[in-house]
C-alpha cells in the first residue's frame, strides 16, 4: 500500500477526534464502546485544544488522498504520563488500512520528528493485550510502570 506521511494541517485537527475513537482498544470479539466514550475527560485530554501548545505535534498518513492514520503527541496528564517534560503519544490507523506498515511508519516518523525538536523521550500507555505492544517494543519502548491491564512505556530519543 502506497502512503505518504506529512504534518497534520490545522483544518484537519478535528479529525483527531475520529482517530482518538479508533485508538480506543477493543478486545477481540468485544463490541466497540459507544462513540460518546471520547467525550470523557480522561480521553478529551488527548484532543481538546490541540494545536494551542507548542508541544502539540501530529503527523498523518495519506493513502489515495485519504487520511488513513494519525500519530500525535502532547505534554498532558494522560494514561501514559510520566513527567511534565515528556510528551505522551497516541496513534491509530483506520481499520481498512491496518496491518500494512502504516502504524509502524507513523511511529518511526514521529520519533524522528520529536528527536529533531529536542525532546529527550516520549511515553505512551498500551493495553497489555493490544497487538500494537510488539510494534512499540520493536521501536525501543520499554516498560516504565504497569497495572493489571496496561503498560506505561517510554523510549529515549
Amino acid at each position: 500500500m502506497d502512503y505518504t506521511i506529512r504534518e497534520i494541517r490545522k483544518e484537519e485537527y478535528p479529525l483527531l477526534k475520529d482517530f482518538l475513537y479508533e485508538a480506543v482498544y477493543v478486545q477481540e470479539g468485544a463490541d466497540p464502546p459507544n462513540r460518546a466514550i471520547i467525550d470523557s475527560p480522561e480521553l478529551q485530554v488527548y484532543i481538546r485544544g490541540f494545536g494551542n501548545s507548542r508541544h502539540d505535534h501530529a503527523l498523518t498518513a495519506i493513502v489515495d488522498g485519504v487520511i488513513a492514520g494519525a500519530v500525535w503527541t502532547r505534554i498532558m496528564d494522560d494514561y501514559g504520563h510520566i513527567d511534565d517534560e515528556t510528551p505522551s503519544l497516541a496513534i491509530s490507523v483506520h481499520k481498512g488500512y491496518r496491518n500494512s506498515g502504516i502504524g509502524t511508519a507513523l511511529l518511526k516518523e514521529m520519533l524522528s520528528y520529536l528527536k529533531l525538536k529536542g525532546y529527550p523521550a516520549v511515553s505512551l500507555s498500551v493495553q497489555k493485550a493490544n497487538y500494537a505492544l510488539s510494534m512499540y517494543q520493536k521501536a525501543g519502548f520499554y516498560i516504565v510502570n504497569e497495572n493489571d491491564e496496561e503498560y506505561i512505556m517510554a523510549v529515549q530519543l
